[in-house]
């Protein structure tokens, strides 16, 4: 996997390659401008398609990675793109000319969130544009998952574990409480009640669980490395705090290993149920069971041995003491 910032990410495998794509902007001539949709990674497969949005609806005549926009008739439009198949990594809303439209991106494409915790969706709109502040009453959210039109859900405010907030500065922000796995879907922010299958991707959440995993497995022998990992199902946050659990008591950690609790080597003390958190919620116990070596179980019998031959040695001892004062009482 690749990041456009040039930063090393440690996550799951199941992180979508590329991780994120943007939009280029260059000026061909005075009448036009060339945008380009460029992923974080260069894309090996030449048959790779793109789409294009315009004015936050799908533009179905061109999926080239390069759109040419003529300045003279469109030069307040927005424009975004995506990989073709890859739609939720979507790019930042661009104006063909910087600051000359009402434009608006959300704070993050995609959301991993843990079952039972809260997220905070947002949309945010500049505050230095010479436009109307939306009024709250033609703010709209929608929930859906892209698999038909039927499954679009229009949210309101009657739903105990949803809020909505817009705090003055043009970010207008869903609140989802106690997070439950059916709230994976996407989500997107409208001005209006007017919703169409061709607008551009929202916010894509996924909920996940917390789980103990083991390698190479949950059974081990003594003197072996055994890793510990707080599994999900898709990758949370890079600054995540996670807590280890031992029996239920909390354990201290050093600073490298947070979502991986390595025990090298492993001994008999390291046993039991394990268990981690995020946020205070907490996965389910898992067991360790940590076998003795077959060298430490010959010398647990050769100290057996040593223990018990004197045993012997007394009673025959005694038994000798014991026939002479017989022999000598005759």
């Amino acid at each position: 996997m690749c990041s456009y910032k040039q930063t090393s990410e440690d996550g799951s495998c199941s992180i979508t390659y590329p991780t994120e794509v943007h939009v280029q902007r260059t000026r061909v001539d005075a009448d036009s401008i060339r945008l380009t949709c460029t992923p974080s990674c260069p894309l090996t497969d030449p048959q790779t398609a793109y789409r294009w949005y315009w004015r936050k609806r799908l533009y179905r005549f061109s999926e080239s990675q390069n759109l040419t926009v003529p300045t003279l008739f469109i030069s307040y439009d927005v424009f975004s793109c995506a990989i073709k198949g890859y739609e939720e990594l979507h790019t930042a809303e661009v104006c063909s000319i910087d600051g000359a439209c009402w434009s608006g991106n959300y704070a993050s494409r995609r959301i991993c969130a843990v079952e039972g915790s809260s997220v905070n969706i947002s949309r945010k709109y500049p505050v230095n544009i010479s436009s109307p502040r939306i009024n709250k009453n033609h703010i709209f959210w929608y929930k859906f998952k892209r698999s038909g039109e039927d499954d679009a859900e229009k949210l309101t405010g009657n739903a105990s574990h949803l809020e909505y907030h817009d705090n003055m500065h043009g970010s207008h922000i869903l609140r989802i409480n106690t997070l439950q796995k059916n709230d994976s879907a996407e989500y997107i922010f409208l001005r209006d009640e007017k919703w169409t299958w061709s607008d551009s991707p929202g916010v894509t959440l996924v909920v996940t669980g917390l789980e103990v995993k083991f390698t190479p497995s949950a059974v081990v022998t003594e003197g072996q490395r055994v890793t510990l990992t707080c599994s999900t199902s898709c990758p949370l946050t890079d600054n995540t705090n996670y807590i280890w659990y031992l029996n239920s008591r909390p354990l201290t950690l050093p600073e490298n290993q947070n979502k991986h609790l390595v025990l090298q080597p492993v001994s008999s003390q390291h046993a039991g149920n394990y268990s981690c958190a995020v946020n205070n919620i907490s996965s389910n116990e898992k067991t360790l069971t940590v076998k003795g070596t077959p060298m430490a179980m010959i010398n647990a019998i050769r100290l057996a041995g040593i223990l018990l031959i004197p045993i012997p040695l007394l009673l025959f001892h005694m038994w000798l003491r014991w026939t002479r004062s017989v022999r000598t009482s005759q």
